[in-house]
């Protein structure tokens, strides 16, 4: 009973007395098949020249007891020795930090961590939720509070700016504070301001709200990522691909809540507004236009309740097949009383952070011809396609909405899209390993695919036209979204791993930050944001063509 109770608070902490049978002595317990140690051969006489006072008998016992499958604190300790020599830094942190990593690798995929899975999808849902949720109000916020339609565009510029800052400050944030207090502190933020959003009384509160929520989803999905990376072994770390299948997810359920919220509760969008002209009737105010507020009060509360990442902690995840005893961590890494570095301080937590993009991390992306140009060129694609996606996805309910379409039917065809789209990251996963196509043929055809139907939407301002475009759009974008979040830490070297892909991801959002300034200053044609966006994926597509690295069939440097 006290585990369930405790379970419901996500900040709880736990101790291995609360999962009784869970601790299995080290002598009793084996590698998992999938686990290797790391080869270091190249480097032999170079670990050997740093450990002079090495005990060659202890490291013979250690290897023998390898060969038999079975482990000791001595062949533990061996392993994390090659480790840290290879890392480059050698604290009691970092030695504990490895062996744990072994320990996870040794008990495989669980229970928890498929559990771990859905929950951390729900960091790339609630992305997506948001950023398609604000674009499911703009409709709504320009009838209420009299803002002409293109203006109302900054509404999502809004968002992309507590996004940018959230990902800056969360990412360094998490190595602070933790994975789990990171993970549902910015969930809850973006859930209380979400549900704040619902009660605003002018456009400029609903806009400063939203960009307090993209404070907490901006940080959200870096978070979640490293969050389910630390928890699964690595021979597993592939899955982190199948988590853009969220994405897509979330889509889906800000399109069919708004679908029966807005689409039965809102004031007709072409009727004046009543802040406007207050003594005319009727007018589109408060008193009749309550379905994006009840839209934005449903996705805050759903955001909330997909808090509690990480519950259960380290024991929690266990099977009972590993030693895992703070002795064994002190006898491997070290006491923290003779030490005296257990814990990282938060300032050489926030170095280590910000080393990631430095120079001597990005210098390294482009010492050899082939990988700087790929990295030009994949910073390149991140920055087209974040700018492209928002032009059209974030104003997608304004392009359906146009003509005489009514606000059921406007509604309902954006659910229809999303739906449509679900498959497209699924199909990714399998087209990806196809010989002949692989990584780069996929995100390549699905990008081309994508620009063309985009400028296909624009030829006709039918409904069912637009809606068969739209939803192919929806498809194979998709498709080049999942394809290129598995490209990207893939074709990167391990040691400026991070550094590439951060970049990367900041190149995006930079670009999605320009995208609502493009919208708006289109020229007076509605129809040129839509152009600029099927450009934007075409010449993402020229740039894949032109990657010189396919990552299909080989394994991460």
């Amino acid at each position: 009973m006290r585990n369930i109770v405790r379970s419901l608070n996500p900040f709880a902490k736990y101790d291995v007395s609360d999962f009784p049978g869970v601790l299995k002595p080290l002598a009793r317990t084996q590698r998992h098949p999938v686990v290797r140690r790391p080869s270091v051969t190249s480097d032999k006489s170079k670990l050997v020249e740093e450990r002079p006072d090495d005990d060659t008998t202890s490291d013979a016992a250690s290897r023998a007891s390898q060969q038999a499958g079975v482990r000791t604190q001595e062949s533990l300790k061996a392993e994390v020795e090659d480790e840290v020599a290879l890392s480059g830094h050698d604290t009691a942190y970092d030695r504990k930090s490895i062996l744990m990593n072994k320990a996870i690798a040794d008990i495989g995929m669980g229970r928890y961590q498929w559990r771990l899975f859905v929950l951390c999808g729900f960091g790339w849902l609630a992305d997506n939720l948001w950023l398609q949720g604000v674009a499911l109000t703009l409709e709504q916020l320009s009838a209420e509070f009299g803002i002409d339609s293109e203006r109302v565009r900054y509404t999502t510029l809004a968002l992309f700016l507590g996004l940018c800052i959230g990902a800056s400050f969360w990412g360094i944030m998490s190595d602070v504070i933790g994975r789990r207090l990171a993970f549902n502190s910015t969930l809850f933020l973006a859930g209380v301001f979400g549900l704040a959003a619902g009660g605003a009384s002018s456009w400029l509160a609903v806009c400063s709200l939203y960009a307090c929520v993209g404070l907490g989803i901006g940080g959200n999905l870096p978070v979640d990522g490293a969050l389910f990376l630390e928890f699964i072994p690595f021979a597993s770390g592939n899955l982190l691909t199948l988590l853009s299948v969220w994405w897509p997810i979330g889509n889906l359920f800000a399109s069919m809540i708004a679908w029966a919220l807005i689409g039965n509760f809102s004031c007709d969008p072409h009727l004046p507004s009543c802040i406007v002209t207050s003594d005319i009737q009727p007018c589109c105010g408060k008193h009749n236009n309550w379905g994006w507020r009840y839209f934005v009060l449903a996705i805050g509360s759903l955001t909330i309740s997909s808090r509690g990442g990480g519950s259960g902690a380290w024991h929690c995840s266990l099977q009972p097949n590993h030693d895992m005893s703070e002795d064994t961590l002190n006898a491997v890494g070290g006491h923290p009383d003779v030490v005296g570095d257990d814990k990282l301080g938060t300032a050489e937590v926030i170095k280590r952070s910000l080393s990631k993009f430095s120079g001597q991390r990005v210098g390294p992306l482009f010492a050899e011809r082939k990988l700087g140009l790929t990295t030009a060129l994949l910073w390149f694609v991140w920055a087209t396609i974040g700018m492209g996606y928002p032009l059209f996805n974030a104003f997608l309910p304004q392009y359906l909405g146009s003509g005489s379409t009514s606000i059921s039917t406007t509604y309902r065809n954006y659910a229809i899209t999303s739906v449509v789209g679900v498959p497209g990251s699924i199909l990714a996963c399998h087209t990806v390993d196809l010989k002949h196509v692989g990584r780069k043929g996929t995100m390549a055809f699905s990008t081309l695919i994508t620009g063309i139907f985009l400028f296909c939407f624009t030829l006709s301002r039918n409904s069912d036209f637009q809606l068969a475009f739209s939803s192919l759009e929806a498809l194979f974008q998709n498709m080049a979204y999942g394809v290129l979040y598995a490209y990207t830490p893939e074709v990167f070297p391990a040691p400026s791993r991070g550094t590439g892909s951060g970049i990367s991801s900041f190149l995006n959002r930079l670009a999605g930050l320009c995208a609502p300034v493009v919208a708006v200053y289109a020229g007076g044609d509605p129809a040129a944001p839509i152009y600029a966006s099927g450009g934007l994926f075409i010449a993402a597509f020229v740039a894949i063509v032109f990657l010189p690295i396919e990552t299909r069939g080989t394994a991460r440097r």
